[in-house]
């Protein structure tokens, strides 16, 4: 049997399917982990109550949450110049990549070998893109959250649980583009 799988986790909406389908997996993994790392998450009360709920969903599971250190100067130093990127652009490519670091970073920590992100279940990121920002990084797997209706299942599970879902993907730069629409 192969190692833990470490989950870079970014909300229990995205989490909460993506979960279910590793889950079928495990007679390949022999644990799962959860990572919420996301210095992108502006303010710090907004990820604090993601936090929250994907905490929940550990328990729903039986899964162990790590989170990492909010360091959002950190993150901001990694996405500088890009403040002004359209949603999807340079600064989306550049936090997928901070955020992959990190998770790539816990899971040596951990002794694994293997990690994956929640990111790819969303149909507002592009998973080329994502998988891109991988590239280099030990033991990343790319799952494919989307498939079997992940983000609808998302939302199913949302309503369930009764999770909070948040209206912009994080940073204060997707929520002042969506206050802006």
């Amino acid at each position: 049997m192969e190692p833990a799988i470490l989950m870079h986790v970014c909300c229990a909406p995205c989490a909460a399917p993506s979960v279910e389908l590793v889950l079928r997996d495990r007679d390949r993994w022999s644990n799962i982990v959860f990572f919420y790392s996301n210095s992108n998450i502006y303010p710090r009360e907004e990820y604090d109550r993601r936090l929250q709920y994907v905490r929940q969903l550990g328990e729903i599971h039986g899964i162990t949450v790590m989170a990492d250190d909010y360091d959002h100067d950190a993150w901001r130093d990694a996405i500088k110049g890009f403040e002004n990127e359209p949603e999807r652009g340079a600064r989306c490519r550049l936090c997928f990549k901070f955020n992959l670091c990190r998770a790539a970073r816990a899971a040596a920590e951990l002794g694994n070998c293997a990690f994956t992100t929640t990111l790819t279940v969303s149909p507002y990121k592009d998973n080329a893109t994502i998988f891109a920002a991988a590239e280099g990084l030990t033991g990343f797997v790319p799952y494919d959250f989307k498939r079997d209706h992940g983000f609808q299942r998302g939302i199913e599970l949302s309503h369930q649980y009764h999770f909070y879902r948040q209206k912009y993907c994080g940073c204060e730069f997707s929520l002042r583009d969506r206050q802006k629409k």
